[in-house]
């Protein structure tokens, strides 16, 4: 960001946004949206707590488990995209239907095809995550060279070798593109699990504050899986430029 000439870090959008937040909520909108400096110190009472910590449990569980589960199957399937046509013309239909489509209003069938529990919130994340997973590893193979595959065939690669050797490092950069974006939509999949579902984790303390009006707390819990969310972005952002040696040299 750039101010009468000067360039400033990105850190301090957030700076500003924040100073702006404390304002508003010292005015008339403070029933809705409370002082940020109350806010953080809603966060550092209700951390310690046994509530807190079990629903940080519960939605970890399921958000990590869902995300390896997208990455493991979201991966193979969109390199396969890549190289096959018939694949690519099978799944790519279903891509497109599934990121387009408002995947909240599949979350009651999976209810009624896993039940109410764990295994319904994972499939949740799962549903909300593969399908940009898929979708940039997709593209990411189909920007490979085709020299770099037709020099591993002339040496007698198999298809296995090939993947692990020139499929997944030429097309790294996209692929972490991918698991950053599934990951960011992963959180999204998860508290709306939790909501839909069954009132569980972070979305019992949602519910439990929101009947009772606590909005410093309703507000604690939220900036908890904003903060989350920014972290594993900037991680995943940060690998994503480490590996752009990849996507140029190929």
């Amino acid at each position: 960001m750039i101010v009468l000439g000067y360039r400033l870090p990105l850190f301090s959008s957030l700076v500003i946004w924040a100073i702006l937040w404390e304002i508003l909520g010292h005015t008339d909108a403070k029933l809705i949206l409370p002082p940020l400096s109350a806010i953080a110190l809603r966060i550092v009472e209700i951390a310690p707590t046994e509530s807190f910590l079990k629903a940080l449990i519960i939605t970890g569980k399921a958000f990590f488990a869902g995300s390896l589960i997208a990455i493991l199957i979201g991966i193979p399937l969109g390199v396969l995209m890549g190289r096959s046509k018939i694949a690519d013309d099978l799944l790519l239909p279903w891509v497109n239907v599934f990121l387009s489509a408002p995947l909240s209003a599949l979350v009651p069938v999976i209810m009624v095809v896993a039940g109410i529990g764990e295994t319904t919130m994972v499939l949740t994340v799962v549903l909300f995550a593969v399908w940009i997973v898929m979708l940039n590893a997709r593209a990411g193979v189909r920007n490979i060279t085709p020299s770099l595959v037709e020099m591993a065939r002339s040496f007698g690669a198999s298809m296995p070798q090939s993947f692990r050797h020139i499929y997944m490092w030429a097309a790294l950069p996209e692929i972490i593109a991918g698991i950053r974006l599934g990951l960011i939509r992963a959180v999204k999949g998860v508290i709306i699990g939790q909501l839909l579902i069954s009132v569980v984790g972070f979305g019992t303390l949602f519910e439990i504050y929101l009947s009772h009006f606590l909005m410093e707390h309703l507000w604690a819990v939220m900036l908890v899986i904003f903060a989350f969310a920014f972290v594993v972005n900037e991680l995943l952002a940060w690998a994503e430029r480490s590996v752009r040696y990849y996507a140029a040299s190929r």
